[in-house]
């Protein structure tokens, strides 16, 4: 059971059964109840702007050279850099393991967009998923994203990474249009037998990044850290 499922469980005016007794049944820290995370600084906010312009700038930008280039104008220094980049999602893009994994068995397809670029409305659509940090808690959202347009098709969110709100997303944007090519990575959601189904029976051109691929979904990127650092985080959800 996810800590927001337990969390959904507590009964604050229970009648016979202290708050704390519950936290404590439910393996939930009682103290935790009560903590409010400090909104970022207007220092902060500046400085994970500037990270966003230069990492969409030059996606190969890691934690060293960011803090080289930021270092006249706030005086930060690298680990300061590197906590920021962690807490956005944002790595430098070098070789390495791709983070994304399938589940064992799942269906890999090939990725169709090297040298392709997006040349009208419907033309490629990209899914993705990121988390944001709320007051109360965490949720996960999932966006449906037109390369062309950079119009975001559709959007679910979720307490949990279960396969329904990403099932809910393809669904509402499959209503009103149809892609040519669906594009996103080789995590288990998006390689799971039921979101492929929905894709083929639509009969829509599958694609996934393979290695090395993650500079294709900058945009995403940015438009996830536009609504964490611009809006949700900015106004304290």
């Amino acid at each position: 059971m996810s800590r927001a499922e337990r969390l959904a469980m507590l009964e604050k005016n229970h009648s016979e059964i202290p708050l704390r007794t519950q936290a404590d049944l439910l393996g939930i820290s009682y103290s935790s109840l009560y903590y409010k995370p400090m909104p970022p600084s207007a220092r902060e906010l500046a400085i994970k702007r500037r990270i966003d312009e230069i990492y969409t700038a030059c996606p190969f930008y890691g934690s060293r050279k960011i803090a080289f280039l930021l270092r006249p104008e706030f005086g930060v220094s690298r680990p300061t850099i590197q906590a920021y980049m962690r807490e956005m999602g944002i790595f430098g893009l070098v070789p390495g393991p791709h983070t994304s994994q399938p589940a064992p068995q799942h269906q890999i397809y090939p990725y169709l967009l090297r040298n392709v670029t997006a040349a009208r409305p419907n033309h490629i659509w990209g899914i993705d998923i990121t988390y944001i940090r709320l007051q109360q808690g965490w949720l996960y959202l999932t966006a449906v994203l037109d390369w062309y347009s950079r119009y975001i098709v559709s959007w679910a969110l979720s307490q949990t990474l279960e396969l329904d709100f990403v099932l809910t997303a393809v669904d509402n944007a499959l209503f009103q249009a149809k892609p040519e090519i669906w594009n996103s990575d080789q995590g288990s959601h998006f390689t799971s037998p039921k979101y492929l189904e929905r894709l083929q029976r639509e009969e829509v051109k599958i694609s996934m990044d393979g290695r090395g691929r993650a500079r294709d979904n900058i945009f995403t990127e940015r438009l996830w850290r536009t609504i964490k650092y611009e809006e949700v985080y900015l106004h304290e959800y």
